[in-house]
């Protein structure tokens, strides 16, 4: 089969990588693989594993320029003559849907989050077969929009066990780390995500300070960058921690790549996020490296985590409850994680799944 895949950009981001990995892994199965973006910083990555980069403007939301947008990308879909068109986010949808009201190419969309409601975020939904990241996202599609179940598959996220393998571990990297960080003998609870609103850090800092009478070497660590526009955010949660004397117990450690080994140091992985997550990567790649995970109480945590077995769960904004769960995975141990996540997250269940809806569509 030849697949075409689109997307606004090939920046940073859940959406193009999965876009990458699904494209190195067709073209491993003996498929052709074509990815359209506005380009970006991983679009050399297309070609290094054997697809093709195709450069085109399907990012600008700009009305005057999309209809000789679509003219061009016909003309470029035509010659390409693929077996599936693959939509991965709105504007690229809508091109691609009015691109194919003469083409009839076999039309696949996913559904990656919780988009506004309208006409606009609409057209995720009109894709011959609908991808969702979880079952949440597909309850959100069929209550807005009524999407026949018939049309919908549930394909998770799926991660590299060999990138993910506690057996790989830097631990020269890990001792470092620690001693940058003053990790040494000390209960680390992680959380990892840009430095936004979104992610709720407020109430993050605020349980592990309720936390520190029980737990007293409890360090709250925090993995992510901090970009110019929320600078203001970063320094108000520093300030959250000064007032709560906290300041000994909240790490803030900026973004790092290497996180299976972040995962590996952390005795917890905490995700506060106000926001309901279309799925939850960090979850499953912090389990694979066997650490527990504690989530808020909706999106995609419910379709990862089992209360009690794999981690907890908390009512959004919940200190309280985030602090009780804590203090509860301190005492418990927690085991079999990477085997259970195996058994459910893969990346080799998420192309195989994802290639037999290509199937379904073509008849192959």
């Amino acid at each position: 089969m030849h697949i075409v895949q689109l997307l606004p950009e090939l920046n940073q981001g859940g959406v193009e990588r999965g876009t990458v990995e699904l494209n190195r892994e067709l073209v491993k199965r003996g498929h052709q693989s074509t990815v359209i973006s506005a380009g970006g910083s991983q679009a050399a990555q297309i070609e290094k594993d054997g697809g093709r980069n195709i450069t085109f403007d399907v990012c600008s939301k700009n009305p005057l320029t999309f209809f000789p947008r679509v003219l061009k990308l016909q003309t470029a879909i035509s010659k390409l003559a693929p077996d599936i068109l693959h939509a991965r986010s709105r504007v690229p949808a809508w091109l691609a849907w009015f691109v194919n009201k003469s083409l009839r190419i076999p039309f696949v969309t996913t559904v990656h989050g919780f988009n506004s409601v309208s006409r606009y975020s609409a057209i995720m939904t009109k894709g011959d077969a609908v991808i969702c990241v979880s079952n949440p996202v597909k309850e959100y599609i069929q209550k807005n929009y009524g999407t026949p179940d018939k049309k919908i598959t549930v394909i998770h996220r799926g991660i590299d066990p060999s990138e993910f393998d506690p057996e790989k571990l830097n631990q020269n990297w890990i001792d470092s780390f620690k001693t940058q960080f003053g990790l040494h003998g000390n209960y680390v609870v992680t959380t990892v995500g840009r430095i936004t609103e979104l992610k709720d850090y407020e109430t993050f800092i605020r349980a592990i300070a309720a936390c520190a009478a029980k737990i007293p070497n409890i360090r709250g660590l925090i993995v992510g960058g901090v970009r110019h526009d929320k600078q203001t955010y970063y320094e108000r949660l520093q300030a959250l921690a000064k007032e709560l004397r906290a300041e000994k117990q909240i790490v803030f450690a900026g973004s790092h790549s290497r996180m299976p080994e972040i995962y590996a140091l952390s005795n917890v992985l905490v995700s506060c996020s106000k926001k309901p997550e279309s799925f939850g990567r960090t979850l499953i790649e912090a389990m694979a490296m066997n650490t527990p995970v504690i989530a808020t109480r909706h999106g995609g945590a419910l379709d990862i985590i089992k209360e009690g077995q794999n981690g907890f769960l908390f009512t959004p904004g919940n200190v309280d409850e985030l602090a009780e769960s804590i203090i509860r995975q301190a005492d418990v141990s927690l085991t079999n994680l990477r085997t259970d996540i195996l058994n459910r997250f893969t990346l080799s269940q998420m192309v195989e799944r994802t290639i037999a809806v290509y199937r379904e569509q073509t008849h192959a």
